[in-house]
């Protein structure tokens, strides 16, 4: 009964994404409370299915995971993206490399790609939520378009455009979203199984893979919506799992991977140089390029695409984006101030990381990153939910979820609140826990801590 009382909660949360997928559209304006109130419910369920699964006997623990992860990975897949278009760009820049052009030589409303458009990235007509009208190039006609910032380049790097290509080449041009939404379930569903190893092996409970397996957060943006960061996120853990387990080489060059997939999992880098840096730096460097070389070749300096257009889209080049800084520095200074946070914030994890556990210091510092650079978009909080699992942090949820109300709520006031709130919970659970810890070592009295699954170490 513990075990189908699990199974449950967890096709409860199915049900709440299965819901949120089907009926729901962040594309539409009157859908964001409801998007809303029920990714609220879908959090709250998830939770509640953790807390469920404290009860499952050991033996079953592992079954119910991988069966509620595919439960909510199945109902993600329901219906096409929801809250990005992003996948839409996947999708062209997978059918123009299969055609043998890079994706690099030319922006999606070029003439001369003409004869590569489908009907469903490129419908005659423009009526759909999802669409957006716009000219081609440089014949200036009309053109109605899913993909989004159809007149600049590709800002992906090369084994994103490597993993765009091998899954559109599976099927054809006219197949639409739910080939990358399967290639996220697969990817999902790898990083559950990594975790599930990883906490056996050193001794810990898997019931924290949950965390992971079970995340509405995975569910909506590395399914339903096909973040390629899920494939980074994928790389990045088998990166640290790697280099913690003294196999350097092999964890150099699955973080150059990650690296050359989204470019964001460099900041897990600092916490894995504790020991003979050296050879991290120099294998994932050499595999960063290797993987580069390929479309250097074919477009030279076009490679860097839409990077530098979309760092000062976002306002990183005015300090306009550094939210809550942003409250008390104007301008450039709150640039100076974040670079300097960074900056510190990296020296620590590089200092308090354990090479052989770097899991605390690398979510201390992609969540202190992501509350100073304060980006619009949840699904860069993929990144940290692993090393929540490893870490048993769970407080550090905080920001996924504030990034994620900030997302059916997109005003200035939502995301101050949000990362101010975050930010709290985050440094009230840390002097609680060294509050625990110092009463522990002195032998005080000390408060029963909040129950937590069996066998984990508080």
């Amino acid at each position: 009964m513990r075990t189908v009382l699990a199974l449950v909660a967890s096709a409860a949360v199915a049900v709440a994404i299965g819901f949120e997928t089907t009926q729901l559209n962040l594309f539409s304006r009157t859908d964001r409370p409801a998007m809303l109130a029920v990714l609220a419910a879908a959090w709250l369920l998830f939770a509640l299915a953790f807390l469920a699964l404290r009860k499952v006997p050991a033996r079953h623990v592992t079954s119910v995971v991988v069966a509620g992860a595919v439960l909510i990975g199945g109902a993600a897949m329901l219906a096409p993206p929801n809250t990005s278009t992003d996948s839409a760009r996947y999708a062209w820049d997978g059918i123009v490399a299969t055609a043998g052009i890079s994706p690099y030589d030319h922006v999606p409303a070029s003439d001369a790609l003409e004869d590569l458009r489908p009907d469903w990235l490129f419908p005659a007509d423009c009526d759909a939520t999802r669409l957006s009208e716009t000219t081609t190039v440089p014949s200036g006609e009309p053109l109605c378009t899913a993909i989004n910032r159809p007149h600049v380049p590709t800002i992906y790097p090369p084994l994103a455009e490597l993993y765009f290509t091998g899954v559109r080449a599976l099927v054809d041009p006219s197949v639409e979203y739910w080939p990358f939404q399967l290639g996220g379930l697969v990817i999902s569903l790898g990083v559950t199984w990594m975790l599930l190893v990883a906490l056996r092996r050193r001794g810990m409970d898997p019931r924290w893979a949950a965390l992971w397996a079970w995340c509405p957060l995975v569910a909506t943006e590395a399914v339903t919506n096909s973040h390629v960061d899920a494939l980074g996120v994928a790389l990045a853990l088998a990166a640290s799992l790697l280099v913690a387990s003294g196999r350097r080489v092999w964890g150099g060059i699955a973080l150059g991977a990650a690296i050359a997939t989204k470019l964001i999992p460099v900041i897990l880098a600092p916490p894995l140089l504790k020991k003979r840096p050296l050879t991290l730096i120099t294998v994932s460097v050499a595999t960063f390029a290797l993987l580069y070389v390929p479309y250097v070749v074919m477009s030279g300096f076009g490679v860097l695409g839409y990077l530098p257009g979309y760092l000062s889209e976002e306002g990183y080049d005015d300090g306009s984006r550094f939210a809550l800084l942003s409250i008390v520095l104007p301008g450039s200074a709150s640039i100076v101030v974040a670079a300097a946070l960074i900056a510190v914030a990296t020296g620590l994890a590089w200092w308090k990381s354990d090479a052989s556990a770097p899991w605390l210091a690398q979510l201390a510092l992609v969540g202190s990153i992501l509350i100073i650079v304060s980006p619009r978009y949840p699904w860069y909080a993929l990144l940290m939910i692993p090393f929540i699992v490893l870490s048993q942090r769970w407080e550090w949820f905080a920001v996924p979820l504030a990034l994620s109300w900030r997302m059916t709520m997109p005003t200035l006031a939502v995301t101050r609140i949000g990362l101010a709130v975050a930010a709290v919970i985050v440094i009230g659970a840390w002097l609680y826990r060294r509050r625990r810890a110092r009463a522990v070592a002195s032998g005080a009295p000390q408060a029963s801590p909040p129950a937590t699954p069996p066998a984990v170490p508080a």
